[in-house]
């Protein structure tokens, strides 16, 4: 029996009442186990270890709070069996930002990211439950750590051969002295921000478990490394520039991006 029949076996109840006879077809496996099933309904399925670091409650209950705040999927059901929790959601529209249409259309590209971002940084925190400043993320980076879950193979280049207590201990020692918060999220990478390719609006964005207040570096950090990654280094400055910075903190573009070796 292949993972998916055993996952339709094992599927809960209120969940198959929802799903019924839809047919599932996989769209990522990561190596912690979680799971990523487009239905042909439109919708999607996610499946993740109950006891992997990256559950998905988190990401359920950031969903539910920012219903009517930014455009993201709705939870159309949520449950658990004894090993694994299920988070099945709506489709969202538009394109990926990573989609390769978009790389000869860097302008525009840009101007849409920059856009997205500064939506989601105008999220009203006064009343925001999720806390990812650093106090709370790097006593995060520290169990993860512990419990040995840090790869050091998958660094980024510019760590490469380095320890995770390395790295570690070098984010101890930079942590930078204050943050601007606003609300994040959390991992703002092209593949979780959607765009309509024809009028270069933000449609929708997904991949939600790490959301909450902390720094506006967090996302800045990592939709650059995201932008270079897929497309190059050349629309780096525009996309800071189209945001609204004056100047550039890099050292926490740096910090920011360290910290992230750990999620």
């Amino acid at each position: 029996m292949t993972d998916q029949n055993v996952f339709q076996h094992h599927l809960p109840q209120s969940l198959k009442n929802i799903i019924g006879d839809a047919t599932w077809e996989r769209t990522f496996e990561g190596y912690s186990g979680t799971h990523v099933f487009r239905l042909s309904s439109g919708n999607y399925l996610k499946i993740a270890p109950m006891d992997f670091y990256n559950s998905l409650l988190p990401e359920k209950e950031r969903l539910v709070w920012l219903q009517g705040k930014l455009p993201v999927p709705q939870v159309l059901g949520f449950d658990h069996d004894s090993r694994h929790h299920y988070l099945l959601i709506s489709e969202m529209s538009g394109v990926p930002t990573h989609d390769r249409q978009f790389e000869n259309q860097q302008d525009g590209l840009i101007s849409a990211l920059a856009a997205g971002l500064r939506m989601m940084h105008s999220v009203d925190i006064r009343d925001c439950p999720f806390d990812q400043r650093l106090q709370v993320t790097i006593k995060e980076a520290r169990r993860r750590l512990e419990n040995k879950w840090v790869d050091a193979e998958d660094f980024d280049d510019e760590r490469q051969g380095r320890t995770a207590q390395s790295a570690f201990d070098q984010l101890l020692r930079t942590r930078p002295k204050t943050e601007d918060v606003v609300f994040t999220h959390g991992d703002y990478c092209l593949p979780n921000v959607f765009i309509d390719p024809q009028t270069w609006a933000v449609t929708g964005f997904i991949d939600w478990g790490r959301a909450g207040i902390a720094d506006r570096y967090q996302d800045l950090a990592l939709a650059a490394r995201s932008l270079v990654y897929n497309f190059g280094d050349a629309g780096v400055e525009q996309l800071f520039k189209q945001y609204g910075l004056d100047t550039i903190d890099h050292d926490k573009i740096a910090y920011y991006k360290l910290l992230d070796e750990f999620f």
